[in-house]
């Protein structure tokens, strides 16, 4: 089993930056994928960015790059997302997840453990 924390939701103006840390702990097999997956009210779930965790490789969504960094801390067991730049578009339940495998995948199904989500407000 697998346990994942996000923190460092909040309200910040547009413009703004936040740092949302995602910590695992449990059955986290190193090899696996994370990513971030903003949901904003009444919508779906949509990726943002991913990061394989043995090796590095990253890929972001069309509408976060040049603002967002995805990046991880092996000893801790923790993935961040950089967000600057902010946009009140970019409001919503911000969840981190582990991947199903090690590739670094877009789809909401290549994921199988969630955390519990962290809210992010950006106002204009």
């Amino acid at each position: 089993q697998v346990q994942l924390v996000e923190s460092g939701g909040g309200v910040v103006q547009a413009g703004g930056s936040l740092r949302l840390p995602c910590a695992a702990s449990g059955r986290t097999l190193s090899s696996y994928a994370r990513g971030w997956f903003p949901q904003a009210p009444g919508k779906a779930r949509e990726f943002v960015a991913a990061i394989r965790w043995s090796g590095g490789s990253i890929f972001y969504a069309d509408s976060v790059k040049g603002r967002f960094t995805i990046s991880r801390d092996i000893a801790k067991n923790t993935v961040y997302l950089q967000m600057n730049s902010l946009k009140p578009e970019d409001t919503g339940v911000y969840y981190c997840a582990k991947g199903r495998s090690g590739w670094v995948a877009t789809a909401v199904s290549e994921y199988e453990y969630w955390g519990q989500g962290t809210q992010v407000t950006v106002s204009s």
